[in-house]
């Protein structure tokens, strides 16, 4: 019988992390094999499971991801850009399946994960949850079917310890309208209204970022047209949603070529 694939959790003591890891040892298709975290965190040193207020799981967290790397097979990345930038370069040394889940990247830094993607397979999407990719496949279809008369507005709403904004999710909606009507969101997103702004541009595409309270995810892609609306929604009740899709990704990547690769691609979308 071939060994299940092995997988470590970067960010372990995070919700995203200690998420990954209930949901990689409950599963029956992939192995927890190690968890990271920075340097002069109180769990480095302490196994995962005690150090989560459970029982012992046999995995003890380090600050040594390639210690970690050297015996797995994948790597669940929700952590911050210049951390996931680094486990980049590492897990294509180590040729494995970078998921990554990381959120608030610059171009430029989206730029740097290019080398990496030509030794290993690379997984990366603003949300892993099937709902917000059909919801992105729908915005596109919407966004195709409606001109500039429909003004786009996107609102999403996060728990209160959320860092970035708009969220990673907010801007995957807002490619996807953009691409549905043929232009680059760079050339028109308008992320931020304060004081006597003046008339909306038209053809722009707006982001709305709420935070509050343990809000795990919301988000409405709003096409406001002269008499009417139409409002795509999606509401994540449970992160334990992006910890599955994250595994799915994990999986599905193994034996896959080198390259960058989405949840689209994972869900065959």
């Amino acid at each position: 019988m071939t060994q299940l694939p092995g997988l470590v959790v970067t960010g372990a003591s995070g919700r995203m992390g200690q998420q990954l890891a209930q949901m990689i040892r409950a599963s029956d298709k992939a192995r927890l094999v190690g968890a990271v975290e920075r340097k002069g965190h109180d769990w480095v040193g302490q196994d995962l499971g005690v150090a989560m207020g459970g029982a012992r799981l046999g995995v003890t967290v380090t600050d040594d991801p390639l210690e970690a790397f050297a015996q797995a097979q994948g790597v669940l990345d929700f952590t911050a850009p210049a951390a996931t930038l680094e486990f980049a370069k590492l897990a294509a040394q180590a040729r494995l399946v970078h998921v990554i889940g990381t959120t608030g990247f610059t171009e430029a830094e989206l730029e740097t994960l290019k080398p990496a993607a030509r030794h290993a397979v690379i997984v990366r999407a603003g949300n892993m949850s099937l709902g917000v990719n059909l919801l992105t496949q729908l915005t596109k279809k919407v966004a195709e079917a409606l001109d500039d008369d429909f003004d786009i507005e996107i609102i999403e709403a996060h728990h209160n310890q959320k860092v970035d904004a708009p969220s990673g999710t907010a801007l995957m909606l807002g490619e996807a309208a953009a691409e549905g009507r043929g232009i680059s969101l760079a050339d028109v997103s308008d992320r931020g209204r304060d004081g006597i702004t003046g008339a909306r541009a038209k053809g722009q595409i707006g982001f709305s970022a709420i935070r509050g309270g343990d809000i795990v995810g919301e988000h409405d892609v709003m096409f406001a047209g002269p008499g009417e609306r139409i409002i795509l929604r999606h509401v994540a009740s449970d992160r334990s949603l992006f910890a599955r899709g994250a595994l799915k990704a994990a999986l599905w990547g193994q034996g896959k070529p080198p390259g960058e690769y989405d949840m689209l691609d994972v869900l065959g979308l």
